[in-house]
């Protein structure tokens, strides 16, 4: 086997975060069948420092930091009818590092994660090319532009639109498409009408998500525990802890006076970091170690109203032995024999995590 090309639009490394974690552990895999050359954005400045990480499973990296606005990739999207998920990975230093790579290397198979990486493909050749798309993310701009108004509706309903033409093309051209889950795979294939689909699902490491593992507690919190963790800049999360903050969490604290709601994750937006401001409610910001704050939770909450793909926050949970209290969207593609609960309605999901906290043999 010859040399594989891994374009990724953010590096794999370290696995702290969803699409890192899926990259990464499908990274390490390629690398027993080759030698692995890694070209990626970065957009965290230590990451910089942290792609020495990757040293054993590359023979080559070449790390680009993104700097782009997210204004002038809108300007450039407008200009040029592409989408702006495309302009705002599009980069002439990436495209010499992946020429360069293609010049120097013998690569016969590429490796494309996250279809923004798509426009850094050669013309079709000799290379074999897998495209993981992970979640269809077309789709999300699609339920944005659901509940949007206004203009805001329109550009959404723009990127949507765009975005499947631009993946619909991507996997014909490519020798297989990945996704995350049946219902993502399914849900491209009634709206790209192309084959060559498969599915490779979200893990975790179970040794280290693992409740009896060597990590550092949290200091006790007074109250039972309610905790949400991911990446706090990230909308969907944004919209479910607001939520929860706002709505749900109320209904909790009229029964469960001494209850505490903690969001886990780094990078919290002003609007998160507000939330900190109500009664019982705790931003952590991004924390050294995640699995403390899970033992920690009476139960663990993923009230997500807009979920693509499998959640990583809910597989980790599980692992931590953890109950939990999700939306449908958040508990789709995990087959969890009913071991976790799912409520749709304010009323439901604060039911469900008085329930918990009431019955002690839960956690």
């Amino acid at each position: 086997m010859g040399d594989i090309l891994f374009l990724a639009h953010r590096i794999p490394f370290p696995p702290d975060r969803g699409d890192k974690i899926r990259g990464f552990h499908i990274l390490r895999h390629l690398a027993k069948l080759g030698r692995v050359h890694l070209a990626a954005f970065a957009d965290d400045p230590r990451d910089m420092e942290r792609k020495r990480g990757l040293v054993p499973f590359t023979a080559s990296r070449s790390i680009i930091f993104r700097t782009k606005p997210q204004w002038i990739a809108a300007l450039q999207a407008f200009a040029t009818r592409q989408p702006v998920s495309l302009t705002a990975f599009a980069s002439e230093p990436l495209r010499a590092a992946v020429q360069g790579i293609l010049t120097r290397h013998s690569i016969d198979t590429i490796f494309v994660f996250s279809s923004q990486m798509a426009q850094y493909l050669p013309p079709p050749g000799r290379q074999r090319v897998i495209m993981d798309f992970c979640d269809m993310d077309s789709a999300k701009f699609d339920a944005y532009a659901a509940s949007g108004r206004g203009p805001m509706r329109w550009m959404m309903q723009r990127e949507a639109n765009l975005l499947l033409a631009h993946d619909r093309a991507v996997a014909d051209r490519v020798q297989a498409s990945v996704f995350i889950s049946d219902a993502e795979a399914q849900l491209f294939q009634s709206r790209a009408r192309t084959g060559k689909i498969h599915v490779v699902e979200n893990g975790i490491d179970t040794m280290h998500f693992d409740p009896a593992a060597a990590f550092k507690r949290i200091e006790s919190v007074n109250g039972p525990l309610i905790v949400f963790t991911g990446q706090m800049d990230y909308r969907p999360n944004i919209e479910a802890v607001s939520w929860f903050a706002n709505m749900i969490f109320p209904h909790i604290r009229v029964a469960q006076p001494a209850a505490r709601f903690a969001i886990v994750g780094r990078q919290p937006t002003d609007a998160v970091k507000a939330l900190a401001a109500l009664p019982g409610v705790i931003v952590t910001g991004e924390v050294a170690d995640v699995r403390g704050w899970l033992a920690a939770a009476q139960v663990v909450v993923a009230p997500l109203r807009l979920a693509r793909g499998v959640q990583n926050k809910v597989l980790e949970a599980m692992a931590m032995a953890r109950p939990l209290v999700v939306s449908a969207a958040a508990a789709e593609g995990i087959d969890h024999g009913d071991t976790i609960r799912i409520g749709a309605t304010v009323g439901e999901i604060a039911d469900h995590v008085l329930a918990v906290l009431a019955d002690a043999t839960s956690a």
